[in-house]
Parts: C-alpha cells; sequence; structure tokens
C-alpha cells in the first residue's frame, strides 16, 4: 500500500515541478518570475491586503514575502500603503497590473501545453479530485 501511496505522491509533485518549471521559464520572457506573477496575482484577488495575508496566500512565509514585494514596489509593480493601526496594504500599480495580464496569457498556453495529454473530462475529473483533498485539509 505504501508503495503506490509513495508513487501518486512523487507523481503529484514530479508534474507540480514541471509545471513551475516551465512557468517560470515562460514568465522570464516577460521580465518577471513565478514568484512574482503569483504575489500579483494573489493582490490583484485581495487588493489592500497586509503582507501576512498575502504570504499565506501564496504559500510563502511573511519573511520571504516581504522581501519579493520589496522587489516588485521598486519595479514600480506594487504600491505599499499605510492602513489601519500599523496594518500595510498592497496594490498593483498599472505597469503591475500589465505584467499581471502578460502573465495571465503566458499562464494560459503554458498550462494549456502542461495538460494536453488530458481531455477536459479528465482535467475537469482531476481538477474535482485535487479540490477535494485540499478541502478536506483545509477545513
Amino acid at each position: 500500500m505504501h508503495g503506490e501511496l509513495q508513487e501518486l505522491g512523487r507523481a503529484v509533485k514530479q508534474a507540480q515541478y514541471r509545471q513551475h518549471r516551465a512557468l517560470d521559464s515562460a514568465l522570464s520572457a516577460i521580465g518577471t518570475t513565478l514568484a512574482q506573477w503569483d504575489a500579483l496575482r494573489a493582490i490583484s484577488r485581495s487588493p489592500g491586503s497586509s503582507a501576512r495575508e498575502l504570504a499565506a496566500a501564496t504559500f510563502q512565509t511573511e519573511q520571504a514575502f516581504g522581501t519579493l514585494v520589496g522587489r516588485l514596489a521598486a519595479q514600480g509593480l506594487v504600491e505599499r500603503r499605510p492602513g489601519h493601526g500599523r496594518r500595510i496594504e498592497h496594490h498593483l500599480t498599472p505597469p503591475g497590473e500589465q505584467v499581471l495580464a502578460a502573465g495571465h496569457k503566458v499562464a494560459d498556453e503554458v498550462l494549456a501545453d502542461c495538460f494536453s495529454a488530458l481531455p477536459h473530462a479528465d482535467r475537469a475529473t482531476l481538477l474535482d479530485l485535487l479540490q477535494r483533498l485540499t478541502a478536506e485539509r483545509d477545513t
């Protein structure tokens, strides 16, 4: 039994690794990285969020996210504004919106290629199964 579960775990990790490498490589052509694009995506989904909230949304530590968003701010892609109390809110700038949009186009192309071996019905089933796995863990 453990051999099959370990094989499953490795297959999921291998698919994720290949997807991340392909995305990082393609995103570099538009001047960004997967981590940066993911941060822009998280800020776009929840404008005004704190670094703690965004770090959780991007599966990073607060310190790592702080370093990353500092680079994005230095590039003029993200703006940090004072919020309530000591809270710092994060927002995309117009150039950040442009990089995000370009990244969406790149990601759509890369992911279409990554999942091209699976027919639509299988992709839908895989998505459903993975959502069920993660929902059980997040509750």
